[in-house]
């Protein structure tokens, strides 16, 4: 082991004792600074993983839209489905209507869906399934003419339950009221309720036939799009510029777009808010360089003599300032060891200890209703993992240059007649 590394070690770990109390306060600064920005990190990857999904759940991979209502649509939904890369397609007609339950109203999205072809696309059994409430299970047999199923949230918004009977608004009626004709809401039974985990659809979707939904809207036969699901391993963005390539060739008036292209602005600034999360953690680490190049130059002050006297014995500069430099890079590695460590703890026990805290001041459903989640999803990151390791140890290895550098300069003959 060369000297200058054996004395960075005694240094930090002094006989008789597990660390110096000043080693011991950079070594946990670090530590800090690297477990929040992991946490950080590895909970905003979670949350934005659980979030595309939600999105390719309720918007499936590739929709096929257009500026105008879609009348010969049979046509291109078998061409679709016969696509290699298109696993089921299925369309629908979607839009917001006025619903009221007794005197209590809401402005939720409706969606008409195909009965046959919907759970090919979307995982709409699963979500049913979901229910804890057995009164309100239900299955998409259950669905007809003349009932709707709600996600759970707009079911309790509504006060519904099992057998309600529903009045629908839509703005068809308001275009009838032009005409002096009076078109009556529209009344549907409560079939039951579904439960994504996704508090936004929870809370505000509705679902019926597509049969209700054209009626609804004054559609005929015509629907506002098509939802495509691919096979495993087919890139939606790639397959959604092929698609449109096609159409423009053959003119057809509709769009491809992909749920990347589709959430292309709300995913960017998912992405940046990543980002700027770790800029601003960045400065723990930078306050514990700070402590660092303050206790590395406290010690070179303390150690002054001893400098001295290893200069009278032979030690060049070069080997004093490595001595320094080896104590930082050492408090750095050990800070980002236990740093991971923790990370790693206080993430596997991270739905625990939030249960734990919501129920001390019981706010389950407001965690809920605000993020959307019923835990904190979390998704691990070879890559963050690796740059926050790196960016700490660049950080500490230069917080111990300055003093490295001041010890360097310290003349023998001066050092030893330090007191």
């Amino acid at each position: 082991m060369p000297w200058s590394l054996y004395l960075a070690l005694k240094q930090l770990f002094p006989t008789g004792r597990i660390f110096s109390f000043y080693s011991g306060i950079s070594i946990v600064g670090v530590m800090l600074g690297v477990m929040v920005l992991l946490i950080v990190q590895t909970v905003m990857n979670g949350f934005g993983d659980k979030i595309r999904e939600n999105i390719v759940a309720r918007d499936a991979d590739i929709r096929i839209v257009s500026n105008n209502i879609l009348y010969d649509w049979k046509d291109l939904l078998i061409e679709l489905e016969a696509r290699d890369s298109v696993l089921a397609a299925t369309p629908y007609a979607e839009g917001v209507v006025m619903m009221k339950n007794g005197q209590v109203p809401f402005m939720p999205f409706i969606r008409g869906i195909h009965l046959d072809r919907e759970a090919k696309v979307f995982p709409v059994e699963g979500f049913l399934s979901n229910v804890p409430l057995s009164e309100l299970r239900c299955t998409l047999d259950d669905l007809d003419d003349e009932k709707i199923i709600l996600g759970v949230d707009l079911a309790a918004s509504l006060q519904a339950s099992a057998g309600s009977v529903l009045e629908i608004f839509t703005p068809l009626m308001l275009e009838k009221a032009k005409q002096d004709e009076v078109l009556l809401p529209r009344e549907l039974e409560l079939a039951g309720v579904f439960q994504s985990g996704w508090y936004e659809v929870d809370s505000n979707t509705a679902i019926v036939t597509l049969r209700v939904m054209q009626e609804l809207y004054g559609l005929g036969r015509g629907i506002h799009g098509i939802a495509l699901k691919l096979k495993d391993g087919v890139d939606a963005e790639l397959e959604s510029r092929v698609l449109q390539e096609h159409f423009d060739e053959k003119g057809v008036p509709v769009r491809a777009l992909s749920w990347l292209k589709k959430n292309e602005s709300f995913l960017f600034f998912l992405n940046m808010e990543k980002w700027v999360m770790f800029f601003i953690m960045i400065f723990i680490v930078l306050v514990a360089s700070f402590s660092i190049t303050v206790t590395l130059s406290v010690s070179v002050l303390r150690k002054t003599r001893e400098i001295g006297l290893l200069a009278a014995l032979g030690a060049r500069s070069g080997q004093v300032a490595m001595t320094f430099c080896m104590q930082s890079i050492s408090i750095g590695v050990i800070g980002v060891g236990l740093g991971i460590g923790g990370a790693l703890l206080a993430l596997h026990y991270r739905n625990a200890v939030i249960q734990a805290l919501l129920g001390l001041f019981n706010a389950q459903d407001s965690f809920y209703q605000l993020y959307g989640f019923e835990g904190i999803p979390v998704a691990y990151s070879i890559r963050d993992f690796v740059l926050v390791s790196v960016f700490t140890l660049l950080l500490t290895t230069l917080a111990g240059l300055l003093p490295a550098i001041r010890a360097a300069r310290l003349k023998p003959a001066e050092a030893l007649r330090s007191e």
